[in-house]
């Protein structure tokens, strides 16, 4: 075992006698970090109420034709994925909480540059820097909260991240049904302006303190985040590491969590989970629904209800559970959802339409209406199931794994892999569902998802209650 090694297994900060920190800070620190994923489902989310908007739009306004709302929707991951390569720089050589700074800048010009825009290239143009803002936060606020949290709390605070992803989604579905695209824009500038003004008071995490040489900034940040009446104790710290080197891949405790993160974030979007939500309300039109809106906020409602559920079990059940029960879930529901898109290609009468708040009758309903509600549950269960793990484990674990040298090009590669799939995803999912009709698309989405469970069982291993060192040493093999 080499020093390097000896050094990145010791846990960098730690309560004397295994005593649980009491300090609630902490729970404040995450919450402001967590403002940066509530803005970035916000910007998710914007293009479901705002595509239909646009496409109505008269002169002088802008008006985006079929293939201009298919970039609009797709455009953001585009600047996600190099939002990401950014964020990884950034997280190293900036720091985790000026990384968290710098991302609130794209986020408000972004929205600025919609709120302005006269033409359909601005925006584009406003959906891309919000897309850098995204990929920048996506990375940067899981490492800052999994390095500010111990490990009883980790779980809980690392899934609020998600929790915050699809709060803002919701948040923009139920302004969508309010405002206009332009005042939907304006809005979307609050979250990352209150996150600015909240990160400003809140310190750096200590481990980065630490390989910055700043022994007596990491104490103060300790006693910040988790009590200043806590006697904490500071082991010796020679690893200020040099960086991360290609020649380092050949470290199983490089290579493993490498390949576990990059396939966590593929499985992830081949789900079909961000072609759902960019487009949920055209998917709930061809389901035949009057009020295809409505249908979209009760989905991110579930989302929310579901990602809030998960967090609170996260440290008890464990990681691995979660995910596995999540991928069989899914299973069922894409199946279940394909299933209903041949149904209706054979229906006779499928233009008939359901209202979801219509009252239950007794009276022989129309086929097609019972597939309709087919529909909707099959799509309710696959986002419950998301939620609870597919949604949140893999940020969670991307922030837990990968040693603290290294975790900045890792990170970097994980989100640049997750933006780039979702691209793919969104950007071609009109044409999937053509090619090989709405209900081999989702059959298509079932074997992914089969898939994952398979990875899952076999490769994810359990990080529930260790320290991030711990786990460290885990793929070491120590």
């Amino acid at each position: 075992m080499t020093p390097e090694d000896q050094e990145e297994t010791q846990p960098l900060l730690r309560p004397p006698g295994g005593s649980v920190p009491r300090g609630r800070r902490v729970f404040l620190a995450a919450f402001a970090a967590a403002l940066g994923p509530l803005s970035f489902g916000f910007a998710l989310g914007y293009s479901s109420p705002a595509i239909p908007s646009l496409r109505r739009a008269a002169p002088p306004a802008p008006r985006l034709s079929d293939a201009a709302a298919s970039w609009f929707g797709a455009i953001v991951t585009l600047g996600a994925a190099a939002g990401g390569v950014l964020g990884g720089w950034l997280l190293d050589r900036a720091g985790r909480k000026l990384s968290l700074l710098i991302c609130t800048v794209p986020f408000v010009a972004g929205f600025a540059v919609i709120t302005a825009a006269q033409e359909v290239w601005m925006l584009l143009g406003g959906r891309l820097l919000t897309g850098l803002a995204c990929g920048v936060a996506s990375l940067v606020a899981p490492v800052y909260i999994s390095e500010i949290a111990y490990p009883e709390v980790r779980g809980l605070l690392g899934s609020c991240v998600q929790l915050m992803v699809v709060s803002g989604i919701l948040l923009a579905y139920l302004a969508g049904r309010i405002l206009e695209w332009r005042w939907l824009a304006v809005l979307g500038c609050v979250p990352p302006s209150f996150m600015l003004l909240l990160m400003c008071c809140m310190p750096e995490t200590p481990r980065f303190l630490l390989t910055q040489h700043k022994r007596q900034e990491a104490l103060a940040a300790v006693h910040f985040l988790w009590g200043a009446e806590q006697d904490w104790e500071e082991p010796p710290v020679g690893a200020e590491h040099q960086g991360f080197q290609l020649a380092q891949l050949r470290r199983p405790g490089i290579y493993k969590p490498f390949a576990i993160g990059t396939f966590l974030m593929v499985f992830q979007q081949l789900s079909g989970i961000n072609a759902v939500m960019f487009y949920a309300e055209t998917i709930f039109e061809e389901a035949k629904f009057k009020d295809s809106s409505l249908a979209s906020v009760i989905v991110g409602a579930i989302q929310v209800l579901f990602t809030a559920a998960a967090a609170l079990v996260m440290d008890r059940a464990g990681r691995r559970l979660l995910l596995a029960l999540s991928g069989v879930v899914m299973v069922f529901s894409t199946s279940a959802f394909g299933a209903y898109f041949k149904l209706m290609q054979g229906s006779p009468s499928n233009s008939s339409h359901a209202d979801l708040l219509a009252p239950v009758s007794m009276e022989p309903a129309d086929p097609s209406v019972g597939l309709a509600w087919l529909a909707v549950g099959s799509m309710c269960l696959f986002i419950a199931g998301f939620a609870v793990g597919w949604g949140p484990i893999p940020w969670l674990l991307m922030s837990e794994i990968f040693p603290l040298h290294a975790k900045g090009v890792a990170t970097g590669v994980c989100v640049l892999t997750n933006w780039l799939m979702a691209f793919l995803v969104t950007k071609e999912f009109s044409s999937l569902m053509e090619v090989l009709r709405p209900y081999g698309a989702f059959w298509l989405a079932s074997a992914f998802c089969v898939s994952s469970v398979v990875f899952t069982w076999f490769c994810v291993p359990e990080t529930k209650g260790k320290t991030l060192e711990q786990i460290t040493a885990h793929f070491e093999g120590r």
